[in-house]
């Protein structure tokens, strides 16, 4: 595929769907008729879907389709790819299935959107991109900034997860640790100063890249093609970014005909910082909150965005609250299972253990590896002597006899 062939139009509000603008450029500060001091509203990117060839699902499988084959009804693919989506869909147990997105090309779900930013970059004749992230968008960000020859700087905290660190390294992003608090001021700062363009948010309340969420919606398209339309999908959410494109996805499968359902969305978040919850508690656009104490790092956030609030609304879903002992007990779970996963990943599996009578079946988003946990490296193995005893001790506390 190439950029030629997206059927993108424009860029509509998401705060008021009346209002549109040109597809360029990238809007990467909302809409600015809707959003206020308070609130910003995000903008979201229109199709000329009466010209989807129907082709472009029946030739499609969800297991080893890449992005390039989704291209019409994707953001111009202006970068070039590493063979991210295609990921596979597993089934734990009846009727319950994970969405692996640790197979992409840096182990984690982010490289959908970052196939679409960077494209972006690229086509805006951006000299680079800049990106704030705690962990995984970081690391996916400057992998495609890296392989469409960008320079990339990544705004992130103090403490880095050991994996993250080695790939920002690897390809050779500027790594600048700042308290939480300074990363977004920076980051607006240095957009201002240097040109480079941001893939990660720079508003008040979540808006993101108008490019991003695109990416997303390529989830659900596999997941349709593998399973067809679930009754419900659990999504580990911070900001609603990949909530919203994977609900994105699904309402475009019904608006070209191939569906007429549509899942309940289920927004899985941790109790020490769920301001989507605290934005649908009040009837809010969005909110922001006090962040508490959670290894769940990837989907912390002290603030939501309005996209969260237009999926759990529209599609009859709900907030799910869980606690890092829940989120433990479903990261052991998805262990005996086969999966290794990041804590955060386990969000959606966690939050599926909350709900009952659920009318058919059902798609956790696993979003990452387990090799983003920050506790990578900590844990050490003891070496002992090949005595039959000390063996035989070792397999009889494990519950294996001789």
């Amino acid at each position: 595929m190439t950029p030629a062939q997206s059927l993108a139009t424009l860029q509509r509000s998401l705060g008021d769907p009346t209002l549109s603008y040109p597809l360029w450029p990238p809007m990467t500060s909302g809409c600015p008729r809707t959003s206020t001091d308070e609130i910003s509203y995000p903008v979201e990117v229109d199709y000329a879907y009466d010209q989807v060839d129907p082709v472009l699902f029946a030739t499609a499988t969800g297991r080893g389709s890449s992005l390039d084959h989704w291209a019409p009804l994707l953001p111009p693919l202006a970068a070039p790819g590493l063979g991210e989506g295609g990921t596979p869909l597993i089934e734990v147990e009846t009727g319950v299935f994970i969405k692996d997105e640790s197979r992409n090309p840096t182990w984690s779900h982010k490289d959908r959107m970052n196939r679409c930013t960077v494209s972006a970059a690229v086509a805006s004749g951006a000299p680079g991109i800049v990106v704030a992230s705690s962990g995984n968008h970081g690391a996916s960000a400057a992998a495609y900034a890296a392989r469409a020859g960008l320079r990339c700087v990544v705004i992130t905290g103090p403490e880095l997860p050991p994996a993250v660190d080695s790939f920002l390294n690897a390809y050779e992003a500027v790594v600048l640790p700042v308290p939480w608090e300074a990363r977004w001021p920076l980051m607006r700062r240095i957009v201002d100063r240097t040109g480079l363009h941001p893939v990660s948010s720079l508003t008040t309340t979540h808006t993101g890249h108008a490019f991003g969420p695109e990416g997303y919606k390529t989830i659900a398209y596999e997941i349709h093609q593998d399973l067809g339309v679930p009754a419900a999908v659990f999504v580990p959410t911070a900001y609603g970014e990949l909530l919203f494109g994977i609900w994105k996805g699904f309402t475009e499968l019904r608006r070209i005909g191939l569906t007429e359902r549509l899942p309940r969305m289920y927004a899985c978040q941790p109790t020490a910082a769920a301001p989507l919850a605290e934005a649908m508690r009040h009837g809010a656009p969005a909110a922001h909150v006090t962040v508490g104490l959670t290894e769940a790092y990837s989907i912390v956030s002290p603030v939501s965005g309005y996209r969260g609030v237009v999926t759990i609304q529209d599609s009859g879903g709900q907030v799910l609250e869980l606690s890092d002992a829940q989120l433990e007990t479903a990261n052991q779970e998805l262990a005996r299972a086969g999966l290794w996963t990041e804590l955060s990943s386990a969000a959606g599996l966690a939050g599926l253990r909350t709900v009952v009578d659920l009318d058919g079946p059902v798609v956790c988003i696993s979003t990452s590896s387990g090799f983003k946990n920050r506790s990578v490296g900590l844990r050490r193995t003891e070496t002992i002597a090949p005595d039959w005893d000390d063996v035989r001790s070792r397999l009889h506390a494990a519950g294996i006899r001789d």
